[in-house]
């Protein structure tokens, strides 16, 4: 079947936002969908099940298959549930979207050491956990889609958000490497930075910006990086306000010395060391 029709794709974060949409999408596309979320606060606080029961709710009512789960993936007994869940329900998984997060934002000087772990676990440890929780699933049927959310802050920088920066920053590295540990399985693994108004950005972002950021723009991107005919994997794309652009890591030439630089020597060439006027995708070893 082309697109996403009847396949088998996890949702995490799905009660509300972006995570909604994609559920949304997957939906009306023709997937079974498992719903999750764990019914958190924007800052990560609280648990409950009505937000994934009113998706549920919605989808069914359309004619779609869906199930709620309701398990944190901050824990890898929790992510386990939710692939229990899809191949209970389902018999399958296909594809997962690792759409959970949360925001603690305050300025690096009064960032506590709780509020930076409990970030780093929602997006980066539960991106992890989700994922290796499916891999060893991928692995044996030969396929598997894998959707991460990143961010614009991650990405590019925020003022505040040194905590969510680092974590969802941290997802790119992970993609990388799972990316070319995945190819030889036909297991895709791409990320989405969706510029998005939902309850974490309604806080932070100006009013009249939020109007112009429905949540809806970057579902279609997810749908198309879950379908079987996706191949391209490690790719970070930026979607929002009708746009979607590709962002890629850039190296250029290396000045090369012969021997150990000396201080002065690093300094005098620093001008060419730093010019990316001639820079190229990925590392450049070239002289």
């Amino acid at each position: 079947m082309p697109g996403v029709t009847d396949r088998v794709v996890i949702v995490t974060g799905a009660g509300g936002g972006s995570g909604r949409d994609y559920a949304r999408m997957l939906a009306r596309a023709g997937a079974r969908v498992v719903v999750n979320d764990s019914g958190a606060d924007s800052d990560g606080t609280g648990s409950g099940s009505a937000a994934a029961d009113a998706v549920v709710a919605e989808l069914r009512a359309s004619g779609a298959a869906a199930v709620a789960n309701y398990a944190s993936v901050v824990t890898e007994a929790g992510a386990a549930s939710l692939i229990r869940t899809a191949l209970d329900e389902f018999g399958a998984i296909h594809g997962i979207v690792n759409n959970a997060g949360m925001l603690r934002d305050t300025s690096f000087a009064n960032l506590t050491g709780d509020d930076w772990e409990a970030v780093l676990r929602v997006h980066l440890f539960g991106a992890y956990n989700l994922t290796h929780a499916a891999w060893g699933y991928f692995r044996e049927q030969g396929h598997g889609r894998i959707v991460m959310a990143t961010s614009i802050a991650g990405l590019f920088g925020n003022f505040g958000q040194a905590n969510y920066g680092a974590a969802t920053l941290g997802i790119i590295g992970l993609l990388n490497t799972l990316a070319i540990e995945g190819g030889r399985y036909d297991i895709t693994v791409n990320a989405v930075a969706p510029m998005a108004a939902t309850r974490l950005t309604a806080e932070i972002a100006p009013a009249d910006l939020l109007q112009r950021l429905p949540t809806a723009h970057a579902a279609p991107v997810v749908g198309y990086l879950l379908s079987r005919e996706c191949e391209d994997t490690g790719l970070v794309v930026i979607v929002g306000d009708g746009s979607v652009q590709r962002v890629q890591l850039f190296a250029n030439k290396p000045v090369l010395f012969p021997d150990v630089p000396s201080i002065a020597e690093v300094r005098e060439n620093w001008s060419r060391i730093t010019d990316m006027a001639d820079a190229q995708p990925g590392l450049n070893p070239a002289g």
